[in-house]
């Protein structure tokens, strides 16, 4: 029989008696954790988000209740009444903050019957993925993900209370607006009293921020929901949410100290301390240093041996081995991690991400200290010591192979060959972070967060497949006005893959930490002349501008202010902070990898009349 609730008041949490409560009167509610019978008295562990604390149910004391606790299982829903006791000093549980106290019951309610769940909250053995996703309700009452949750709602109180006291307003912008297909592929919603036209969720609220820009809000923030049909991974979610902001007359420096400031006070709030004033490295400083334009800045940069060369033994060192001396030398070193054996000397390569450097274009030339030494003893010590190699170190040359007519070389940038060279450095560094403890655990409060901005980002790319110069970032991005004479001499080059649009540098930036990007922003382009011009150069006519954009064309004749901005997935920075190995640890109700909610068991087909009042006709694939 269940009880009613009735007016009964909980009077205490389940994490909050103490010691200095014992003599007090407290009403509990939660979940039964856990029971033991021992008898005549009955040990509930009783839980809710706050914690968890014992509860004692003594026959002799109250019959009644004890026997309606005789009949309590895993995950029934009670309330206790009772008075707070001083457990004896040698029944503490130290491992939980109420471990000093327990609550000698009165009364107890039974509110509501639980099933046997799939799996137990309280178990330390996870079952798989999808069967904590499909019975999500009961996966979220896990202490881990209880804390996750718990971290996101204030890492955003934080970030909110900043930009506030900043004088940025929150404003919401619409989920439901036009398609301007770019990038990744919109998710569509069919208008019933529009037939024929699609609304388009949005991928960011890009455009309407700007208009807020031109409607004179000055400064914008929004905890904005974005959507995106695009394959999904580890840091991939179809909807996901991005700490958005747009700021008029802004300086560089100005949307960097704003995005340093709530980053520092989202980090504290989660118990780490970080300074500001990250470091700053352009685009191509990153790939030739780093491999990459999201360095992880707690390996050390590869190094280009041949400055430590003299001419001639650069010549000597490059007939050797059948290199481009034109490309850089590139040592890449991984810290304390040098004692690996010497087949695994001879094996470097042969797994994980090295399957994306291999190739006629790439080259070790040296994995073993004693033999490079005992080989080039001229140069052995000045190489080691310019690249600053410690003993213990591990570490190796790449370089480029001299077969530019090999037809399997895709690329003989050097951009290119540092960015494999960037593959093998992560993946040798992955490959001995367990073994060396390169990096700090994770959640480790403790840990090394290096976070770094990277800067003038190429404002066009080159797409092999559409052979067509395409913007880098979006074209709204605004460039370097040195640059601006570039553009103009190239406009109509947009199909010519050695274009000198490939040089002109963005007003673009991105936030970075240990080798994730956690946002991405701009500077953005405030005058019509200069849009028509990107739109030109984009291959993109009066007409087509106006047909994808007139709505935001048209807003820019109206006395745009010069503005930019920046978007942050709070999804990320969460995940970060909690230590999480997927966006799906710290996002209440996630989709698989296939996008699907195993709980609710979407996306479903719909009804006939549904598909029939839309004007749908579904056709087999």
């Amino acid at each position: 029989m269940l009880d009613f609730l009735g007016d009964l008041q909980r009077t205490h949490k389940c994490g909050a008696l103490r010691s200095s409560d014992s003599g007090k009167k407290a009403v509990l509610m939660g979940w039964v954790n856990r029971r033991r019978d021992l008898g005549s008295i009955i040990f509930i562990d009783l839980r809710d988000r706050t914690g968890v604390t014992q509860v004692v149910v003594n026959r002799e004391l109250n019959a009644a209740a004890h026997d309606k606790a005789s009949s309590l299982r895993n995950e029934y829903v009670i309330a206790v009444i009772g008075t707070v006791k001083q457990r004896d000093a040698n029944t503490f549980n130290k491992n939980i903050p109420t471990g000093e106290v327990e609550l000698v019951v009165d009364e107890l309610r039974i509110l509501n019957e639980s099933k046997q769940p799939p799996f137990l909250p309280g178990e330390t053995v996870l079952p798989n993925e999808e069967m904590r996703l499909k019975y999500r309700y009961i996966d979220l009452r896990r202490d881990a993900m209880q804390y996750n949750i718990e971290m996101r709602h204030k890492v955003t109180k934080a970030i909110r209370d900043y930009l506030s006291e900043q004088g940025f307003f929150e404003i919401e912008t619409p989920f439901m607006t036009r398609s301007t297909p770019e990038g990744a592929r919109d998710y569509l919603v069919p208008s019933r009293v529009q037939p024929g036209n699609f609304y388009a969720l949005p991928q960011s609220p890009q455009l309407f921020k700007q208009i807020l820009m031109i409607s004179g809000f000055d400064r914008y923030f929004q905890i904005a929901r974005c959507f995106r049909d695009e394959d999904l991974r580890a840091d991939r979610q179809p909807e996901f949410t991005q700490i958005d902001l747009e700021m008029s007359y802004p300086q560089l420096q100005t949307v960097y100290s704003v995005v340093e400031g709530f980053v520092s006070a989202a980090f504290k709030i989660a118990g780490h301390e970080i300074e500001a004033n990250f470091p700053r490295m352009s685009y191509d400083q990153a790939v030739r240093l780093y491999g990459n334009d999201k360095p992880d800045m707690r390996l050390p940069a590869m190094v280009d041996i041949r400055e430590a060369l003299t001419p001639e033994e650069l010549e000597e060192l490059a007939a050797k081995f059948k290199i481009r001396k034109e490309f850089p030398i590139q040592l890449i070193r991984i810290p304390k991690a040098g004692d690996i054996s010497g087949t695994e000397r001879r094996t470097i390569g042969t797994y994980g991400a090295y399957q994306h450097v291999q190739g006629p274009s790439f080259v070790q030339l040296m994995t073993d200290p004693k033999r490079f030494a005992k080989d080039y003893p001229a140069i052995s010590d000045k190489v080691l010591s310019f690249a600053k190699v410690e003993a213990d170190d591990l570490w190796l040359f790449a370089a480029a192979l001299n077969r530019p007519e090999s037809p399997t070389v895709m690329d003989q940038s050097v951009q290119h060959f540092c960015e494999k060279c960037g593959f093998l450095r992560l993946d040798l560094a992955q490959k001995y972070v367990e073994r060396h403890g390169l990096f700090k655990k994770t959640g480790d409060s403790s840990k090394d967060y290096r976070f770094l901005w990277v800067t003038d980002f190429p404002m066009f790319e080159w797409d092999k497949a559409e052979k067509r110069w395409n913007p880098a970032h979006h074209p709204f991005t605004s460039l370097h006005e040195e640059d601006m004479a570039k553009l103009e001499a190239n406009i109509d080059s947009v199909h010519d893959p050695k274009s000198p649009l490939g040089e002109i540098r963005a007003l673009a930036y991105d936030v970075v930490l240990n080798g994730t990007e956690l946002g991405s922003g701009s500077i953005r382009i405030h005058r019509q002349d200069i849009q028509k011009k990107i739109f030109q150069a984009l291959g993109m006519g009066d007409e087509e501008a106006r047909a994808r954009f007139g709505f935001f064309l048209e807003a820019l004749e109206y006395g745009t202010p010069p503005h930019g901005g920046i978007a942050l997935g709070l999804d990320r920075i969460v995940m970060i902070l909690a230590g999480a190995d997927s966006l799906r640890e710290v996002i209440p109700f996630p989709k698989t990898a296939r996008a699907v909610d195993l709980m609710v068991d979407a996306p479903t087909p719909v009804g006939e009349k549904q598909l029939k009042e839309l004007g749908i006709q579904i056709k087999a694939q």
